[in-house]
């Protein structure tokens, strides 16, 4: 599902202090309403401060709704759910795990981090909220990412994602459902959804469908009580969450994505490439089709360039690159492993015109099982601003050699074998 062309002003965060100093501003700024999805809230002194923040603010009367994915916020304890629904807070768990199809419901998961304030103010991106992000980790830090605050149209598509999402956690639906006759139909009085992010008439969409062709089954719809104690808002003749918003100057597209429909876009940027392709992210672990294209770019002449970092945070991930990272250092590209902590960004530029940022990895979850959001930036003032953050990561990093790849490790051979097994999953 991806928006139209939007417009709008982004500033990019990379140091995960500077991104909540501005977070946490804004969120206490709140005047009617707060939506934030996650997919990690943990529950330390940090995680603590933010979901704090979310109860002072529903006590003053401002709408606070908050999503979490049931595996990623695992941490979040039952006495933390109770005490913000008593503040006022609406909260709900997104993708549980359930029977029958135990295996599936625990491979699937909102990988999203969305946030919207007033309607007016949007975040997306790769911190999620824990100690680790804002350096407090030894082994992990200082911690690398990439967030961007955006002003503008594209925070009204964040808030349609964040609403769909809702309603598949919840039940509550919060958009107005699209019958045929409403199709073309303009009305001032009711906020137009556009049709990239429309469900059908019955309230489901493309999240449903992928699941049926799995064999999974539709997330359960059961109202949450604390949410149904206050009056629902509903769309028709309320633009509280869709207010008019100044169109801003930079041209992007916001993408939401699950199930193969990634993979399609990534193919599609990398065919797009002429001079450069630089991607960024902590888990290179990308499909046959994509390593294809990518082979068929640097074989074009197109110089391709790749940021992964030195220290793993989960087990094998490191290893699972190492088959694909050869073929492409043999055939000329150059990898570099970030050494100044731990680098989980996630970035994709092409030549000088496109930019994507988001939640999306380099990996096969990422690309066939997760919900990921990712925002497509075409203008090349920032995205010359990207380039210089990219540049400054790779000052901290050490190229990788095919010559290193290839030394004999006994250890490292094994668990490549182990990683490349299981690598959907990694």
């Amino acid at each position: 599902m991806e928006s139209p062309i939007l417009h709008g002003e982004f500033k990019i965060f990379s140091r995960g202090k500077d991104l909540f100093r501005d977070f946490f501003t804004e969120l206490r700024r709140a005047e009617k309403h707060i939506h934030v999805l996650f997919y990690i809230v943990k529950e330390d002194s940090f995680s603590q401060e933010f979901l704090e923040i979310l109860k002072e603010k529903a006590k003053e009367g401002v709408e606070v709704r908050l999503i979490l994915d049931r595996l990623g916020s695992w941490k979040v304890k039952k006495n933390t759910i109770k005490s913000l629904r008593k503040a006022g807070v609406q909260c709900a768990f997104i993708n549980k795990v359930k029977l029958p199809f135990l295996f599936y419901s625990s491979q699937v998961r909102n990988h999203r981090k969305i946030t919207v304030i007033d309607g007016r103010i949007g975040y997306l991106g790769g911190f999620n909220i824990g100690a680790e992000y804002i350096d407090l980790d030894p082994k992990l830090s200082p911690w690398r990412d990439y967030h961007l605050k955006i002003t503008g149209e594209g925070v009204h598509f964040l808030q349609q994602e964040f609403l769909v999402d809702w309603q598949q956690c919840t039940g509550i639906q919060m958009l107005p459902p699209i019958t045929p006759s409403q199709e073309g139909e303009k009305n001032s009085q009711t906020f137009n959804v556009p049709e990239s992010i429309r469900v059908d008439h019955h309230g489901w969409g493309l999240a449903e469908a992928a699941v049926e062709f799995y064999g999974g089954e539709k997330e359960t719809h059961t109202s949450i009580k604390e949410a149904t104690k206050h009056p629902l808002v509903q769309m028709e003749g309320h633009l509280d969450y869709f207010p008019e918003l100044p169109k801003g100057k930079i041209p992007h597209q916001i993408m939401s994505t699950e199930a193969f429909q990634l993979e399609e876009m990534f193919i599609r940027l990398i065919q797009e490439a002429e001079k450069s392709i630089i991607i960024g992210t902590p888990y290179f672990i990308p499909g046959k089709r994509i390593m294809k294209e990518l082979l068929k770019a640097i074989q074009k002449g197109v110089h391709l360039t790749i940021l992964v970092p030195f220290v793993s945070d989960h087990i094998l991930v490191q290893e699972a690159s190492y088959r694909y990272l050869r073929p492409l250092l043999q055939a000329g590209a150059i990898v570099y492993q970030f050494e100044n902590g731990f680098y989980h960004a996630k970035a994709l530029v092409i030549d000088n015109k496109i930019c994507d940022l988001g939640t999306a990895n380099f990996d096969k979850r990422s690309l066939y099982l997760n919900k990921e959001i990712n925002c497509y930036i075409y203008d090349p003032a920032f995205i010359d601003q990207v380039k210089q953050v990219i540049q400054k990561d790779i000052q901290d990093s050490k190229r990788l050699t095919l010559e290193t790849l290839n030394q004999p490790n006994l250890a490292r051979t094994i668990k490549e074998k182990l990683a490349g097994a299981i690598s959907y999953f990694l």
